[in-house]
């Protein structure tokens, strides 16, 4: 495969090229660089009378970042050796989207019922949708797993952990 193939190897298109998330980082990264030295000269980035003032080393490490960000926007756009390779193709796109967009899901869900029970549908929906193992198997294991978790932290270690808005275990007493 060249460095210019717009394929990822095993047929699927590219999504992304590997220059064009380089740049992006670099973009992210010189507002984080901007933002650390225009705090760090509000807080004082000079020399005060006894020493440096409390933004000095902060103002230094931001335009540092800031410099760094401005040499790796430019290897991944106008530089004649930017790479140009495949950073993720669609096939590999639609596998980490199976994980991120479900994990997502978890956690707008854990805010109305709680981290037990939202853990165990994760648990199992995962198992069935992704393991294609049973459904008897993976609602089974999702409930074993959560139960196991809350004697250990609610009973156990005396550790509550968050319920959810709707407070489905409420008839446990916890």
């Amino acid at each position: 495969m060249s460095e210019h193939d717009s394929s990822g190897g095993a047929g699927s298109p590219v999504v992304v090229k590997n220059n064009t998330v380089d740049a992006i980082s670099a973009v992210i990264l010189f507002i984080v660089g901007a933002v650390v030295v225009i705090e760090a000269r509000r807080l004082g980035a000079g020399w005060q009378d006894d020493g440096p003032g409390s933004g000095y080393f902060p103002f230094y490490i931001g335009l540092i970042l800031c410099i760094a960000s401005l040499g790796i926007f430019y290897q991944s756009v106008a530089s004649k050796s930017k790479d140009t390779g495949p950073f993720v193709d669609r096939e590999q796109l639609g596998r980490v989207l199976s994980v991120f967009l479900p994990a997502g899901v978890y956690v707008f869900v854990v805010q109305f019922l709680g981290i037990y029970v939202a853990s165990a549908i994760y648990i199992a929906l995962f198992m069935i949708v992704l393991g294609k193992y049973s459904r008897v198997k993976s609602v089974l294991l999702g409930v074993v797993v959560n139960a196991f978790f809350f004697m250990m932290f609610e009973v156990w270690f005396k550790v509550p952990l968050f319920k959810g808005s709707l407070e489905p275990l409420a008839f446990l007493g916890y």
